[in-house]
């Protein structure tokens, strides 16, 4: 009868608790941004952020498999200098924008005690928020020829959203209520939302995410 209890408490327990909740913390592993320039003369290049973060969640189903969704945000800011060829006027700019990911993946778990490697597909999509552009201009010797405009469409922006195709394999570590989940994680990007010049996005991303989930 004992036996029967516990079976029958271990699937209650189980069927109870099929979502977790939590969050991702990581780095990049390649440069979201590429410098650039527009002929010889505009040089464009990005400011590197180290980091990535968001929030995760995770509906399990039977035989190992999992489907999750995340939204993780990063970083994509970037100055210019130079002038146009035949112009003048020097430009200085400063771009900022944030930039949220939204992978949906089906989940593999391979059947370990305590570490269980996985492997994970599926697609995302990407797009930019707040951004800006913050323009100097001064024209050499001229004091009354300098200005400072802003604007949320730069002429390096091709477009604010893209989508693309996640392959992923990491480890979930189970210590008593929480799941510490390091991964590797590679996108390909439909289309660069950055091309001017040989500025551009790099549509080939790896990242380091660790879900931390309860």
């Amino acid at each position: 009868m004992r036996p029967v209890l516990l079976l029958i408490l271990g699937s209650i327990s189980s069927f109870a608790q099929p979502f977790a909740a939590g969050i991702k913390v990581g780095a990049p592993l390649t440069d979201s941004l590429s410098p650039g320039s527009l002929g010889v003369s505009y040089t464009l290049a990005p400011e590197t952020r180290h980091y990535l973060v968001g929030g995760t969640l995770e509906l399990r189903v039977p035989r190992g498999f999992a489907v999750e969704f995340d939204a993780l945000y990063r970083r994509q800011d970037y100055t210019g200098a130079g002038n146009v060829i035949l112009s003048p006027v020097y430009y200085n700019t400063a771009t900022t924008a944030g930039n949220w990911e939204f992978p949906l993946l089906l989940k593999y778990r391979f059947h370990f005690p305590v570490v269980r490697p996985y492997v994970d597909a599926g697609a995302a999509g990407d797009t930019l928020a707040g951004l800006k552009q913050t323009i100097t201009e001064t024209v050499p010797g001229f004091v009354t020829g300098s200005g400072v405009t802003t604007t949320n469409s730069p002429p390096e922006l091709y477009q604010k959203a893209t989508a693309g195709f996640v392959l992923g394999a990491g480890v979930d570590i189970h210590a008593i209520f929480l799941h510490i989940s390091p991964e590797v994680r590679y996108t390909r990007w439909a289309a660069a939302q950055f091309n001017y010049g040989t500025f551009h996005s790099n549509q080939n991303q790896a990242e380091f995410p660790m879900g931390l989930t309860f």
